[in-house]
């Protein structure tokens, strides 16, 4: 293994995976740590450190890249959210920083751009679309609503290190050599974690070729776009990439998430399959289990029916009064995670899951250890592929991302080799 990674949920594994994995490099994900590693060039750990308390981030992280470390990884990425979803006590600062003391590194870039999903840095303020990243949803996330567009800002809050920053001047006008220099400058000024402007693939490309020699590289799943190119021009990567095993067999689509792109999916979806709504309270109240549930799959098993509790957030507000906002989510990923492990089971052979913490559940469910990554069905979703008593063929899809027939693309495409 050259290149390891650490994500901080599962989703943001996949994307990860899915962007080495188009740039050439025969990539795993794991879920969690010390199993046995299959042959593979980048290794991506899904953990689930985006919102748990600031010091079990840093102990879960910290050992998750020891474990990388140990398979000999000449360069680790920090992977969080291009939406640098965090609070002022972290976890983006005191995790980046407990790694750079781990690899004895002074500095890594800060870069959660993602062009190709609307993310972009610029003079250090995010924006999302045409908007900046305070004037979207975001700021009303439950755990990490995102009141600040200017990451250098938000980072300091974070950090015990002053904040540097390479602008996008730099960046266009003098390349990947520009890049260094600026670094070095930053560097020299004490300042360890330095948020790097980048609106376009190009500049990206830029900022990977620059960050070549350093063991420490942070962002969304864009910033590894220029690093496989690295490895390729020290000839260290193999020439071609072995084929996914295929997956083929009855297909289920669960969607835990509350997103509006994620509720349109849904809608978009169920016009044409079988569609079944959680009912939160029925679920807390015991009414809905998974036999019931398996039993009613069973019966429209050939038009490939999706379970969702997908809602607007308003519709769950009753039972999170009632029960605690906590309580209901864990029951929901609870429930997914046992229906997805009884189907996979008895015959189902493909799974596709929406939302970050759904997929989470659902994978850990499956008790899948390692995941081969295959080819993207929309920007930062690729096929992956699993082993449980045969391949499953599974698609991970944050909230916000994949178009609004992503689950249609997903039930044709996952299980194909």
């Amino acid at each position: 293994m050259l290149l390891g990674a650490i994500a901080d949920d599962f989703t943001g594994a996949s994307d990860l995976a899915n962007t080495l994995a188009k740039g050439g490099m025969a990539t795993m994900q794991f879920s969690g740590i010390g199993q046995e590693i299959p042959a593979c060039e980048a290794g991506v750990v899904a953990l689930k450190t985006r919102s748990v308390p600031v010091a079990d981030a840093v102990a879960q992280s910290v050992e998750a890249v020891k474990w990388l470390l140990d398979a000999g990884c000449e360069q680790i990425i920090f992977k969080y959210c291009s939406t640098f979803d965090s609070t002022p006590e972290g976890n983006i600062g005191p995790v980046a920083e407990a790694l750079l003391d781990l690899l004895g590194e002074e500095t890594a870039v800060v870069c959660p751009a993602f062009p190709g999903a609307g993310r972009r840095l610029f003079m250090g303020h995010l924006f999302v679309g045409d908007r900046l990243l305070s004037e979207t949803g975001m700021r009303h996330h439950p755990l990490t609503p995102m009141t600040d567009p200017d990451i250098r800002r938000w980072l300091a809050l974070q950090a015990k290190y002053p904040v540097g920053s390479v602008n996008l001047d730099t960046i266009r006008n003098g390349g990947a050599e520009a890049i260094r220099a600026a670094l070095a400058s930053e560097r020299n000024e004490g300042r360890r974690l330095i948020v790097t402007d980048a609106v376009a693939d190009a500049d990206l490309m830029a900022i990977g070729q620059a960050v070549s020699g350093q063991r420490l590289v942070t962002g969304g799943s864009g910033i590894a776009q220029g690093l496989p190119a690295n490895f390729r021009a020290q000839g260290k990567l193999s020439a071609s990439t072995a084929k996914i095993p295929s997956a083929a067999g009855p297909a289920i689509v669960l969607c835990g998430s509350c997103s509006t792109a994620s509720q349109n999916q849904v809608a978009v979806y169920a016009k044409n399959h079988p569609a079944f709504a959680l009912d939160p309270l029925a679920l807390m109240r015991g009414e809905i289990t998974v036999g019931a549930m398996a039993s009613w799959i069973d019966e429209h098993k050939d038009q490939t029916p999706i379970i969702y509790s997908t809602a607007a957030p308003e519709a769950v507000s009753d039972a999170q009064a009632r029960f605690g906002r906590e309580t209901v989510s864990g029951r929901i990923e609870n429930f997914f995670a046992r229906l997805a492990r009884h189907l996979v089971d008895t015959g189902t052979r493909r799974v596709i899951v929406g939302g970050g913490e759904t997929s989470g559940a659902v994978v850990e469910g499956l008790q899948l250890p390692s995941l081969q990554v295959g080819h993207e069905i929309d920007p930062g979703v690729p096929v992956l592929v699993g082993w449980r008593n045969g391949p499953v063929g599974l698609a991970l899809k944050s909230g916000n991302f994949g178009a609004p027939d992503f689950f249609e693309k997903a039930v044709a495409e996952v299980g194909q080799p």
